[in-house]
This record gives C-alpha cells, sequence and structure tokens, in this order.
C-alpha cells in the first residue's frame, strides 16, 4: 500500500469533515507520521480492532468503524436464514469517542437491514455478553480498549454464544475489510431514522435488572456476609469506567454495607486524570484507593478497569500495608474459596470442571486436582475458554465452576460468555467477608493456599516493540528461537519444548516428539529441570512480546530467586 497515495485519498473524500481534514492538513510535511497513519488499515483479529485514535487507515476513527461494520455486516448477511430475527447488540465503555463510535456502528448495521439492540449508555462488558444470549442476538459489538491508555480505543466483535468472534468468522471479516472501499462501501441509515422505525433498540435498566439477578445467583453463602456485615469495610473503584453503577449495586445486593467508592474515579471520564493508566493490574492506580482505605480502616480494595471485564484486588500484608494480589494469586485463592463455598452449600455438581490459559499459574490446576475437579488449558483469551466450557458441557463431559485467566480475567456462571469483573468482584467481597468470619485477612489465607497446595511464584516481563518496525521484530524473535532453540535458559538446561503452533512437543532428553492437544497459536513453552516453565507469545492487542516465568519451589524466596533469574534471561531477548 502506497502510504502517501492513501493519504490523498482520505484528505481529498468527501467523507471526511472539514475538522478531520484540517488535522491531516497539519502532517501534510511529515512524511514519517503519514506513513504511521496510512501504511496499512488496523488488522481485525479474534479481538476485532485496537489502536489510538485519530484520522488514518491506521488509527481509531469514525471512518475505520464505519468500515469495520459493514464487514462485519457482509458475515452476518452470509448467515443462513433462521427462525429467529438478525439482530446485532452495541456496547461501549467510557473512552473518548466510544458513545460516537457505538452509535456509528448501529447506523451502519441498521442501514444493511440488520436490527441493532444499543444500550442506552455505557455499560459493563459481560453484559454485552449476556445481553447476546438473552435476547438472542447474532453477534455484538462493543466500543472498548479495555484497560489501554487513554489515547487508545477498540471495537471488539462477539458471536451468538456471547463469546468474542471465533477465528473463522474474524477471518472474514478481515478478508471483506481488505475487499470493501473504506469509504464507497458504506451502507448507513440515519440514526433517528432508525429509533423511529424500530431498527436500533435501547437498551437499560430492565436488562441490567436481568444481568444482576444471574449475577447475585452466583453468590455462595449470604449468611456469612450478614455475619460480618456490620464491621467489615472495603473500597472500591471503577477507575472512571463503566463498573461505577452495577459493582457498587451486586455487592449491596450481597448484603455489604461499608462500600466506600473512590468519589474521584467513580467519575465517568475517558481522560482517565486520576491514574496514569487505568489498569488494575499497574498498583500506581490504586494510590486514591489506598488512601480511601487507611482513612475509614477498610481491609481490601477492589478495582475495575474501564469496561468492567477485569478485577484486581489489594490487600493488607501481615504489617498491615496494602500490597497487590496477581492474577494468579487471585485466582488461586478464589477457585479454592469457590470449591470450599459450593462443599459447604452442597451446589457443586457432577464432574466439576475448572478452565485456564496455558499462560496462568500451575498452581490452580493443583487446587483442582486435589479437589476432585477436572483443569483443562486454553489458548489466551476468554473466546477459547468458552468454546471449551461450550464442548465440554454439549458433550455432557463436565461442569464449568470457575474460569480464569492470568490477566485479571474471571468467569463465572452460564450467563455469559467473557471476563466478568460484576460477577467476580461480587464473589471476591464475599470470599474476603468469609475469610474475615474465620479471623482471617486475604494475605492470611493466601499463605494457607502456598502451605496447603504447594510454593507457587509468577511473572510476565513485557519486551515493548513499538513503532513501524515492531511487528518486524516481534516476529524475527519468534523466528529466530524456532530456528536456534535453546537447549538451557539462564543456564538451567531445558528438558521439554512446545511449539503451539504446529502443535508438537519436543523431549530434549530422549528426542521424541509427541502431538499436544492445542495447536494453530504463535506460542512457545520451555520447561526446565527445576520445575519452571517459561512461555513466550507476541501479544495479541499491543506491540509487545509476552514472556510468562511461572516456577515452584520449595519456598517463596526459591521461588522468587528463580523468577529473577529467568526475568533477566527474558529481558536479554529484545
Amino acid at each position: 500500500m502506497d502510504f502517501r497515495e492513501e493519504y490523498s485519498k482520505w484528505i481529498s473524500s468527501s467523507a471526511l469533515s472539514q475538522d478531520e481534514k484540517d488535522e491531516l492538513k497539519t502532517i501534510s510535511d511529515d512524511d514519517k507520521e503519514i506513513e504511521s497513519r496510512f501504511f496499512s488499515q488496523l488488522e481485525f483479529g479474534t479481538a476485532g480492532l485496537r489502536g489510538i485514535m485519530g484520522i488514518g487507515l491506521f488509527r481509531m476513527n469514525v471512518h475505520v468503524i464505519r468500515h469495520a461494520t459493514q464487514a462485519l455486516c457482509e458475515l452476518i448477511l452470509l448467515e443462513p436464514e433462521s427462525a429467529v430475527e438478525k439482530c446485532v447488540a452495541i456496547c461501549f465503555d467510557s473512552r473518548i469517542n466510544s458513545a460516537d463510535f457505538s452509535r456509528e456502528a448501529a447506523c451502519v448495521i441498521a442501514g444493511n437491514g440488520i436490527k441493532v439492540r444499543m444500550f442506552e449508555a455505557l455499560r459493563p462488558t459481560p453484559e454485552l455478553s449476556f445481553a447476546i444470549r438473552e435476547y438472542s442476538c447474532i453477534a455484538g459489538v462493543n466500543i472498548t480498549a479495555s484497560h489501554n491508555p487513554k489515547e487508545y480505543n477498540g471495537y471488539k466483535v462477539y458471536w451468538s454464544d456471547g463469546a468474542q468472534i471465533p477465528p473463522a468468522h474474524a477471518q472474514i471479516v478481515a478478508q471483506k475489510m481488505m475487499e470493501l472501499d473504506i469509504f464507497a462501501s458504506i451502507k448507513r441509515m440515519d440514526y433517528d431514522d432508525a429509533i423511529a422505525s424500530n431498527m436500533i433498540t435501547l437498551m437499560g435498566e430492565e436488562t441490567d435488572e436481568l444481568f444482576l439477578a444471574n449475577v447475585m445467583k452466583q453468590a455462595n453463602d449470604f449468611s456469612v456476609v450478614e455475619k460480618v456485615a456490620d464491621t467489615f469495610k472495603f473500597v472500591y473503584t471503577p477507575f472512571h469506567g463503566a463498573g461505577h453503577k452495577l459493582v457498587p449495586e451486586a455487592l449491596h445486593r450481597l448484603g455489604l454495607k461499608h462500600i466506600a467508592c473512590v468519589e474521584e474515579q467513580m467519575v465517568l471520564d475517558g481522560n482517565f486524570p486520576t491514574v496514569i493508566s487505568p489498569n488494575p493490574e499497574e498498583p500506581a492506580g490504586f494510590t486514591l484507593a489506598i488512601a480511601l482505605a487507611d482513612k475509614i480502616g477498610a481491609s481490601f480494595i477492589i478495582g475495575t478497569d474501564p469496561d468492567c471485564d477485569r478485577v484486581g484486588i489489594m490487600m493488607r500484608d501481615d504489617k498491615g500495608s496494602f500490597i497487590p494480589l496477581s492474577g494468579n494469586q487471585t485466582g488461586a485463592l478464589l477457585l479454592d474459596y469457590i470449591i470450599g463455598a459450593k462443599n459447604r452449600a452442597g451446589t457443586m455438581p457432577k464432574d466439576p470442571v475448572a478452565l485456564k490459559t496455558i499462560v496462568s499459574t500451575e498452581m490452580v490446576r493443583q487446587i483442582a486436582q486435589d479437589n476432585g475437579l477436572s483443569c483443562f488449558d486454553t489458548f489466551t483469551g476468554f473466546k477459547f475458554m468458552a468454546e471449551k466450557q461450550n464442548e465440554l458441557e454439549a458433550k455432557g463431559l463436565g461442569k464449568v465452576v470457575f474460569s480464569f485467566e492470568e490477566s485479571y480475567g474471571y468467569m463465572i456462571g452460564d450467563f455469559v460468555r467473557d471476563k466478568d469483573a460484576v460477577t467476580a468482584s461480587m464473589l471476591l467481597a464475599e470470599m474476603a467477608a468469609w475469610y474475615d468470619n474465620q479471623g482471617k485477612t486475604l494475605y492470611q489465607a493466601l499463605l494457607d493456599l502456598y502451605e496447603k497446595y504447594g510454593q507457587y511464584a509468577e511473572l510476565t516481563v513485557n519486551l515493548q516493540m513499538p513503532g513501524l518496525d515492531g511487528i518486524t521484530k516481534m516476529r524475527e524473535l519468534m523466528q529466530g528461537l524456532r530456528d536456534n532453540p535453546p537447549m538451557d535458559l539462564a543456564g538451567t538446561p531445558v528438558e521439554k519444548r512446545r511449539d503451539y503452533q504446529p502443535g508438537i512437543e519436543l523431549d530434549v532428553l530422549n528426542g521424541v516428539e509427541s502431538p499436544i492437544e492445542l495447536s494453530g497459536s504463535n506460542v512457545l513453552r520451555y520447561e526446565t529441570n527445576d520445575n519452571s516453565v517459561v512461555i513466550i507469545r507476541p501479544s495479541g492487542t499491543e506491540p509487545k512480546i509476552k514472556v510468562y516465568i511461572m516456577t515452584r519451589g520449595s519456598s517463596q524466596a526459591q521461588c522468587q530467586e528463580k523468577i529473577s533469574k529467568y526475568a533477566t534471561w527474558a529481558k536479554e531477548l529484545a
């Protein structure tokens, strides 16, 4: 693609407003900036689109939104007719332009003769997944960039099961985007006309109530919450995002009385003015929450990201200071609690199952197996866990009670097929209340888990590779590891190598290759002779290589020593 030619096409197009053209004129003498905006279109994958906002083919803007939506409509119109009327649900978060982008998507869908159910205001991502299933929609669109910085926005597509769009469908959308002209191909209906003709229907509190009813069905022990409700205090922050309404409501319905919300971060603002990054994985974002918790004497903190699909928690350590729980630690605590709570309540289903991703802690597998649950791995992404859940339950091979990935995502129940920070927040609060009733903090509970199931530790190293050459660097790094596979990592011999692209595992000690269950993903895994695993994969949403280090040892000190060693090795890859 000639980026200069594409730039000229855009700046001369009647589809652009004068303000948009003026933005492009400001870069007319900057070839590097023009190239960065027009060298290619944003790649549509199973996570949809994600990018920096601005005018250009490689940016998030109304024209790219319309283009992607037109391609999605072409896919939907290829689907065979059924008794159910084709309809698409639409949701958005608090990011800059999210409301406008969602309306543009709705107008294009309506313009293609497909009905739309759109939330009247921002809502949590899991409620979109729920709405797709509840209203028998063929697909869903969510305008969000999740936990990315404020400059980003995204376009996530869901399919009829409420999970993100399957890879084969995503490929069709990507191909249609290559074929369709970004301006001339768009079919669009005026928004007011679409509302008046019932092509667009707005969803509001009635859908909230249906969703919350399902959330509350996942609660295990209202009685223990009642026991501590008068004294148990904690803090919640939505980081200026879509959890601001339904998360506190779910917590109140659980029976909790002392929920202190960070007022500054309850304000819906896509600039995220109180944090550098609205990411619950980043401890720095909890500064205001910690100050509030110290002021009121709260025992722990819950934070959800802008689209409310990820949740992170802070807990007091043995010295009384707040420290973060990793996604892996939270997943281990939550699974162990859910197992205990269901057993106490007599609600554990027959053949229970836990799901995790290949890059998530092996401690969860140990917890599952020690308690009689099956545990299965999937590729990273809840669409794969949803796929596995659908498969297992359709075949009568087990009932999934918990699914999680290390990046602060948790899925519980049958009513959603994506990570759900509303339900997870409610269960985390219930869990903390239960331990409080036992006279324990979450920190003490975590130490007990290590004593019971073994000492585990994990770390993710992010190798940033920004810029136009970032994709090339990522590709070369992965290919180099395949061409010259390491025999040791940081001096520790590799015993097994696994390449998830062809789905092959090599036993280095005897040279025997064997197939593995999962294949078709650009991921490499190394198992060393000191009970450690290192997994390397390119991020699906950001310009970086992610290196996951997971280890087990006789103590946390020994685990951390291994983590440090492999982290140093990983950083030298860049």
